[in-house]
């Protein structure tokens, strides 16, 4: 599974809490909610620096982590450690060996997750900045393809 960290929805952070009955500060930093995928969309992550403190987490590596449980939806109003925290609805999903196909056919770009792109960088921008790790100028990438 993956999920998509670069696809903003038009619902906000502050409209899915609001939605929970969960209640927002006047001063809670507002994030858009992201579509991770088009699988269970009804299905929410959130990712956040830190560790797994809430009852449902998994570390991708030291500094990014992704909770599923709601404990976290509820903190994140008050808590400033998930300031840079955002939510993302749905996953993408491959089927047995569909994934390694569309690497092998070069379909996709990989590169280890980096909390300075998901954190620091704007939604627009993770892209480019995730192709730069690879040194890859997406500028330099035509989008049309042709047959010699």
């Amino acid at each position: 599974m993956g999920i998509v960290v670069n696809h903003p929805t038009e619902v906000t952070t502050t409209e899915l809490l609001d939605h929970l009955e969960i209640k927002v500060s006047h001063d809670f930093i507002e994030r858009p909610v992201l579509a991770g995928g088009p699988v269970q969309t009804d299905r929410g992550f959130v990712i956040h620096r830190g560790g797994t403190d809430w009852q449902s987490s998994l570390m991708v590596n030291e500094q990014i982590t992704i909770t599923t449980s709601q404990d976290i939806l509820k903190a994140m109003p008050k808590q400033k450690s998930l300031n840079e925290a955002f939510v993302a609805l749905g996953y993408a999903g491959w089927g047995p060996g569909q994934l390694e196909l569309e690497m092998a056919e070069n379909s996709w770009l990989s590169t280890p997750a980096n909390a300075d792109i998901l954190f620091q960088t704007s939604v627009e921008q993770r892209w480019e900045k995730a192709a730069a790790l690879l040194g890859i100028d997406i500028a330099q990438i035509s989008s049309l393809s042709g047959h010699a």
